[in-house]
């Protein structure tokens, strides 16, 4: 029985390092289910597995694009499939591991069949969202998807953009194309999240994003600042400090904004999560010395 091994949690709490742990005892590669750990360039800011960790364990979709290479969840759902396709005929047990939610659903349980985005358009309407702002497109998708319209964060470029990308696209709402699909999957799909006391691991976060600091984030950042409109920068940790380039705040109050936003970000991770009755919850604050075994223990025998 070949079998996907699904290890999520937010961001901090130490999924990469436990994830290597476990691919060693099993000897299995490692997939990345992050959507920011994908493009090239950004390993301090996505925390991206380091070299040394690598060697020690095989790992795929960590580093393989550029950041202006257009991605996403469905597409990421296909090549991963088609990735593991060939895994499993010599591992029978495969680790992913990562905190991006769609796409760690993508894979376990299918995704919209969403058209591909014309390229054309998508830089037509990124023109026209850095021109005229939100309100033109937001005007248009009242227009062509009230019910979506009426549903969407109208304050989140990334999401009203890409509704109005497919309804043009497709020639219809992009509400009609959500039908949330559970599809079957040839291997079984084992999930185990981790957690921790939410105090332990907010502390966690902000301590990692002053070694973040310490160890090149606001160099990364800068060298990213003249492509900051691309959607793959639109990250935590160079947001706000595409903030501070432009001089609408000190250094300071950006990288307090990182920490803050990271933890918004943690919050949100664990609230989706949640809803996840599959999952296997281990909560690192009391069980840490036996993680590795507890999960080994889920895989059938």
């Amino acid at each position: 029985m070949n079998i996907l091994l699904v290890l999520l949690g937010p961001t901090g709490v130490g999924k990469t390092e436990w994830s290597l742990s476990v691919a060693e005892k099993l000897n299995s590669p490692v997939l990345s289910a992050d959507s920011r750990q994908i493009y090239k360039g950004m390993s301090v800011c996505t925390a991206a597995p380091t070299e040394v960790q690598m060697r020690r364990v095989p790992h795929h979709f960590v580093e393989i694009l550029s950041p202006e290479e257009y991605y996403s969840a469905s597409i990421y759902e296909q090549d991963a499939l088609l990735l593991l396709q060939e895994l499993h005929k010599t591992h029978e047990v495969v680790v992913m591991t990562g905190g991006s939610m769609m796409y760690i659903d993508a894979v376990c349980k299918g995704i919209d069949d969403i058209p591909t985005i014309d390229s054309k358009l998508r830089k037509d309407l990124q023109d026209l969202y850095k021109k005229e702002g939100l309100d033109p497109i937001r005007r248009q998708l009242k227009i062509l998807d009230p019910v979506f319209y009426a549903e969407v964060d109208l304050k989140n470029p990334k999401r009203v953009i890409h509704a109005l990308e497919v309804c043009l696209m497709a020639g219809k709402p992009y509400s009609s194309l959500r039908t949330n699909p559970n599809k079957e999957r040839p291997f079984k799909i084992i999930k185990v999240g981790f957690n921790m006391d939410r105090e332990e691991l907010y502390d966690r976060i902000n301590r990692r994003v002053d070694q973040m600091v310490k160890v090149g984030l606001i160099d990364e950042a800068r060298s990213f600042y003249p492509m900051r409109h691309l959607n793959s920068l639109n990250t935590v940790g160079y947001k706000e400090l595409f903030e501070y380039f432009d001089g609408n705040c000190n250094l300071d109050f950006a990288i307090d904004k990182i920490k803050q936003h990271s933890r918004n970000y943690a919050r949100k991770q664990i609230s989706w999560f949640k809803k996840d009755k599959s999952i296997n919850w281990i909560n690192l604050s009391d069980s840490e010395d036996r993680v590795v075994e507890t999960i080994l223990n889920l895989l059938p025998h």
